[in-house]
């Protein structure tokens, strides 16, 4: 039986996408999102924010890193992802965001840069069930209902209200 990783999150980017390739020439664009929230303290409700790391890799990757920018509101579908190294014979882990849907939202937090929003194209990434690798689908492009930007994830919207 396989176990259930999957993560829909949505938030703005905290930086500019950073385009890095493989020695294969596999695109991976990272960046980060900041997710806010508001809690009850006491009496008063408080904002909370918490800041998560996102990787998108291949086409995806390629296509729409000029629109991920700090500011820009997405919407992030994938899996949690763990990643382990030694620094200073120390252990440490970070768990990442490993996105396989993106779509972009609303506009930047500072109001318009005048930059267009990108003209169509639905690209997501699939993963079979024998290979972590990943790989852009032949998602068709889709215009979805929201007024602030276009689809990035194949089948994937995301509802105006979410029932919990």
């Amino acid at each position: 039986m396989n176990d259930l990783n999957q993560v829909m999150i949505i938030g703005r980017l905290t930086r500019d996408a950073e385009m890095k390739y493989t020695a294969g020439g596999f695109a991976i664009a990272s960046f980060s999102i900041a997710v806010n929230r508001k809690r009850k303290n006491g009496d008063q409700w408080v904002d909370e924010v918490s800041y998560f790391d996102v990787n998108l890799f291949g086409k995806s990757a390629e296509n729409l890193n000029q629109y991920l920018i700090k500011g820009k509101q997405v919407g992030i579908q994938g899996e949690l992802r763990q990643d382990r190294w030694e620094q200073d014979g120390q252990n440490r882990s970070k768990v990442i965001i490993v996105a396989t849907n993106v779509q972009l939202l609303g506009g930047n937090s500072g109001g318009s840069t005048g930059m267009a929003q990108p003209s169509g194209g639905g690209y997501s990434q699939n993963r079979s069930q024998q290979s972590y690798q990943q790989r852009p689908s032949n998602a068709q492009p889709q215009q979805n209902d929201y007024d602030a930007g276009q689809s990035y994830g194949g089948d994937s919207d995301f509802p105006e209200e979410i029932p919990f």
